[in-house]
């Protein structure tokens, strides 16, 4: 994502869990940066994305965020939106596809994921994909998880992601 694009708008909002935002561009979501304890925080997060301050735009990702929002506070909400994902290889795609696929409430193995990106050796690589996420939520890399059935990693903590999991499971 370059830093000078002047194409992206974001939004800001709060949520039960913290500060959130949403950047975009006209292509579709580019980047959901994940719950921080403040505004400036995300702020700085939307900075480094490129987020410029007159490039603020709520009302372009008002229906996200009431989603996000009522996904948060435990209500079952899909998110097709549409992303733009330039910038990134045609593996991780491939992957993120598998992954949105993923049902709520149900959580899948690395393995399993390389396997039905149609790279069954690959589990590493997906690993790395989901680690480059750039937006979690929409693509619910939370719900993939080590072969063994631990967590693995999740960039918004394993706090959040344990939390995200059990929330899917209760709704």
């Amino acid at each position: 994502m370059s830093k000078s694009d002047k194409s992206l708008t974001y939004s800001v909002f709060e949520t039960c869990l913290g500060w959130m935002a949403v950047i975009g561009s006209p292509v579709g979501i580019k980047a959901v940066i994940l719950p921080h304890n403040s505004k400036k925080a995300v702020l700085g997060q939307v900075a480094i994305i490129g987020g410029k301050p007159e490039n603020q735009d709520s009302h372009s990702y008002a229906g996200l965020e009431d989603r996000l929002q009522r996904y948060f506070s435990g209500e079952a909400k899909d998110f097709p939106d549409k992303l733009d994902l330039d910038g990134t290889t045609d593996f991780q795609q491939s992957v993120w596809r598998v992954v949105r696929q993923i049902p709520r409430g149900k959580t899948r193995s690395y393995g399993w994921v390389a396997a039905k990106a149609g790279s069954p050796k690959a589990a590493r690589a997906v690993g790395r994909a989901m680690a480059t996420n750039p937006v979690p939520i929409i693509i619910p890399c939370y719900r993939v998880i080590s072969g063994n059935g631990k967590l693995g990693g999740f960039g918004g903590g394993l706090k959040l992601k344990k939390f995200l999991l059990d929330l899917e499971e209760r709704a």
